[in-house]
């Protein structure tokens, strides 16, 4: 595995014991248990009630939003309640090949995007492409904004016309008076957290998000959940999975997060760092391979130079008063997740480097119209990962394991450390990561999407998600670390999908799929639109 070698070559990391935090007693996770089949058959009775989506009238297709009802804490269901958005597109029941030809309606997909933070709520829309069409003949097509997100009681930890505060450093060798700034920043986040959100922050979390799901399989008519998790979205899907297996009819694994409870979630922030330093490789890689378009260099090295001189200019001079190192390494972070953005980001990279800032400024920077659900997204990350288990306490801790780390794998390590630093001094009860794991029998089988080179998740969660899932099947893109298989490109991983959902048909053990062609080198950048899913992280 590419992050285990990583670390070899740093030497092994120094992982102190994370401080044990209050888990949930067995009467607790009784009456939380309790709590949910309560909701559950509220739900059921009262259904969804959809009609116009409230900020958007005029969608097209058949899309229409609802709300559906959840206890905030299930271990007192009568208590106080939250809403969560859900938006649907009715099963066409037209096969798309073949207009004359009815399909029969299986009921509803659920689907989840990830994050933490992001919401699934316009996912219905998918219908419309291609890729889709099949699946939404036959399924009600149904996304949802998990609690905290969006219209779902959101969270809030920061006043949103604060929180852009580019043009920012991105140093991969902070120093210590850096450090203490970012620490104390981390601090007034995490005082914030607590202060807009009080009492009901402890009950954001991804047992909860597991718990929502059910209630919403419930609201929705459906005896059985069926269910497209990505990123993220695998993550309290095998949550989901473990607690409730009776109630799964299918479910799709989407681009794996490791789910053992060893790694959620700072072993997981870890693994990540180390693998998008490979991912980041291969993209200086194929910008090299185009130099004759480009100009950046021959080689990933001289790629990489590039890079840093772009950096090192932008630390004096940020482009356009906008776009800063920060603003420069996220966006080619967000390559690391969607190599269909390598020729736009080289494309703006070359541009800048030649004099012309343009492209750069229209890819890199913050828009201030989307700061409001950047700041909830970003509420929502650091609320679910910080409530959903232990933490290093011990700045030492974080310190040591990512300094050591970024001698090998400096281009995201310390981002990712500053991302995640209010964990460490998180106040509240942490919940204790359950054991995730069924059986044989005990699950209906499952299928499990990843790319072999995937920064964003790496390969080995899928593997081990694999192993923990009894009957559960693995259809790896070879050679390809693109972020999010389901309904792209590659037809190969499609057709698995489609054979699973829609014929409950499996492939064998060991399905493999080609990667998908690398992207052609356009001269001509792309826009990326604000919010687009795994844009200025926090997306998994």
């Amino acid at each position: 595995m590419r992050a285990a070698l990583l670390y070899s070559a740093a030497g092994s990391l120094l992982l102190s014991a994370l401080t044990a935090a209050p888990g949930s007693d067995s009467s607790r996770a009784t009456a939380e248990l309790r709590g949910t089949a309560v909701a559950a058959a509220r739900a059921k009775a009262a259904g969804i009630d959809f009609g116009p989506c409230p900020d958007a009238e005029d969608l097209p297709g058949s899309m229409r939003c609802g709300t559906v009802t959840v206890p905030l804490d299930y271990a007192q269901p009568d208590g106080k309640q939250i809403e969560l958005s859900v938006g649907r597109a009715r099963a066409t029941q037209k096969d798309p090949h073949n207009s004359k030809r009815k399909v029969r309606r299986q009921g509803a997909l659920v689907y989840n995007p990830g994050g933490p933070g992001a919401s699934g709520l316009y996912f219905p829309l998918v219908g419309l492409l291609p890729e889709w069409k099949r699946l939404g003949a036959a399924y009600d097509l149904v996304g949802y904004s998990p609690r905290g997100v969006g219209r779902s009681a959101p969270l809030s930890c920061k006043d949103p016309k604060q929180f852009f505060t580019g043009p920012t450093q991105s140093p991969t060798r902070p120093s210590e008076s850096y450090k203490k700034e970012r620490i104390a920043q981390a601090k007034a986040y995490t005082r914030g957290c607590a202060e807009r959100a009080g009492g009901a922050l402890r009950h954001y979390h991804s047992l909860n998000n597991a718990r929502d799901l059910d209630v919403l399989r419930a609201a929705l008519g459906e005896e059985r959940l069926t269910f497209v998790g990505s990123s993220y979205g695998t993550y309290f899907g095998a949550l989901y999975a473990t607690l409730f297996p009776a109630h799964v009819r299918r479910m799709v694994f989407d681009s794996a997060v490791d789910p053992d409870p060893e790694e959620i979630w700072y072993r997981n922030n870890l693994d990540q760092s180390a693998a998008f330093e490979d991912r980041w490789k291969d993209f200086r890689k194929w910008i090299a391979l185009h130099h004759d378009v480009y100009g950046l260099g021959r080689t990933a090295r001289e790629v990489r130079r590039s890079y840093e001189r772009a950096s090192a200019r932008l630390a004096v001079e940020p482009a356009g008063g906008k776009v800063g190192p920060g603003q420069l390494q996220g966006a080619f972070l967000q390559a690391g997740y969607y190599d269909d953005q390598w020729p736009h980001r080289a494309h703006a990279l070359s541009a800048y480097l030649k004099g012309d800032p343009g492209p750069l400024v229209e890819q890199a920077a913050q828009h201030p119209e989307a700061a409001v659900e950047a700041e909830n997204s970003r509420a929502v990350y650091v609320a679910v990962e910080c409530n959903d288990a232990p933490w290093p306490t011990d700045w030492e801790v974080w310190d040591r394991d990512n300094t050591r780390l970024a001698r090998v794998a400096p281009f995201e390590t310390w981002d990712n450390v500053w991302m995640n630093l209010p964990c460490a001094y998180w106040e509240g009860p942490r919940q204790r990561p359950l054991d995730v794991g069924t059986g044989p029998g005990e699950l209906p089988p499952t299928l499990i999407l990843a790319a072999e080179r995937d920064a964003a998740t790496p390969y080995d969660g899928a593997l081990e998600l694999h192993r923990r899932l009894a009957g559960s099947v693995l259809v790896t893109e070879r050679d390809a670390g693109t972020h999010g298989l389901a309904g792209g490109p590659n037809a190969c991983v499609n057709g698995h999908m489609e054979a699973y959902l829609l014929e409950g048909r499996l492939p064998g053990r060991g399905a493999d799929c080609a990667a998908r062609p690398e992207p052609k080198p356009k001269p001509k950048p792309r826009s990326t639109a604000p919010g687009k899913p795994g844009a200025g992280r926090p997306l998994r």
